[in-house]
């Protein structure tokens, strides 16, 4: 039945570009719209998915490229246990607030991911950027490339479906305008046609 449905369509769209004389000049401009709509669609969501590949890639690497660790106090005991996220599972490092000094000599405070159960005045590693503000590790390569891809799928997949759904609406624009051509042409047309039926 699906391959039936599919032929027929091929055979409507193979219509519409084929000299006929029931091909209106709409059909061959639906026919064109749908060839500009679906190249654009390929060619723009391609194009958008390597531009959004390539800036997460950069925004990454920048960040990667601030990020340097500190050693920093705590100023408190760390939890002993990870909490569970909301996924149901617990993660190998906990909150806790720390102090540490940045590299222009002033001392900041914040809470910073750290091993569990540190007492209060042991050392902990954290990550800050060039300012000294407390920021998360640095993605993995793996993380990294995965970032950047499922930006690149988004990207390309929302200018795609953004460039099919307005082709879509004129497209109805043209079936609306279609009908309202035929509606017209059958109020001429059908009292004839009546004359003929009733004699």
């Amino acid at each position: 039945m699906a391959r039936t449905r599919r032929t027929k369509a091929t055979r409507v769209w193979l219509w519409r570009w084929r000299r006929n004389p029931l091909r209106r000049h709409s059909d061959s401009v639906e026919a064109w719209i749908v060839l500009g709509i679906w190249t654009l669609a390929l060619l723009g969501g391609s194009a958008a998915g390597q531009w959004a590949l390539r800036s997460a890639e950069d925004s990454i690497a920048s960040r990667s490229a601030e990020a340097h660790t500190v050693s920093a106090v705590l100023t408190e005991d760390a939890p002993k246990t990870p909490g569970v996220t909301t996924s149901g599972t617990g993660g190998d490092l906990v909150w806790a607030k720390v102090s540490w000094t940045s590299a222009d000599g002033a001392t900041h405070t914040g809470r910073a991911r750290v091993e569990p159960g540190g007492k209060a005045g042991t050392t902990a590693t954290v990550w800050t950027d060039g300012t000294g503000k407390l920021v998360s590790e640095p993605a993995t390569g793996t993380e990294a490339m995965l970032e950047s891809a499922f930006a690149g799928v988004l990207a390309g997949t929302g200018v795609g479906a953004g460039v099919l759904l307005c082709g879509w609406l004129v497209r109805r624009h043209l079936e609306r305008r279609r009908m309202g051509e035929w509606e017209t042409e059958w109020k001429q047309v059908g009292p004839q046609w009546r004359k003929r039926l009733t004699g």
